[in-house]
């Protein structure tokens, strides 16, 4: 199961964070803390996933964002990789080359397209396409009501 996904730049400015497991504030802060400054300090050639207290943490960098992933110990490190891989593909597809800005002015999108993804921890659906009708139907729904509250009610 999953704990948490944090997406940070590379200054280490949090852009996106889901969490998994029920956490006080200052536990997060201290979580999120850790996982940059241990992400950013390790060398460009050095293996992707981490030992953190009782999780795995696991990370990839794409363009100037980092995806951050803990994991239970048990978990296989190479799915999650893939589903670190999976959202990426996922914003890629909706912003067409996602980057940077599109998360932070965006933001609701992106945490909609990883409710879609990922439920309560876990792989809610695989497969991309269906993903994809779901974001768009959500966006014609969205476009109709402003069209809707757009008009005079008279």
């Amino acid at each position: 199961m999953m704990r948490f996904l944090l997406l940070f730049s590379r200054q280490g400015k949090l852009r996106l964070q889901k969490w998994f497991t029920p956490l006080s504030e200052r536990e997060k802060k201290k979580i999120i803390r850790d996982m940059t400054t241990m992400v950013l300090a390790r060398q460009a050639r050095s293996c992707n996933f981490l030992q953190w207290k009782d999780l795995k943490i696991i990370y990839k960098r794409y363009a100037s964002l980092y995806f951050c992933l803990g994991v239970e110990n048990q978990e296989n490190e190479l799915l999650g990789l893939e589903v670190i891989h999976r959202y990426v593909e996922l914003l890629d597809k909706y912003f067409g080359n996602v980057c940077e800005l599109d998360i932070i002015f965006n933001f609701e999108k992106a945490y909609f397209i990883l409710d879609e993804f990922l439920l309560g921890g876990e792989i809610q659906e695989t497969s991309k396409q269906s993903v994809n009708r779901s974001i768009e139907a959500s966006d014609m729904l969205q476009e109709t009501m402003e069209e809707y509250m757009s008009k005079p009610a008279f």
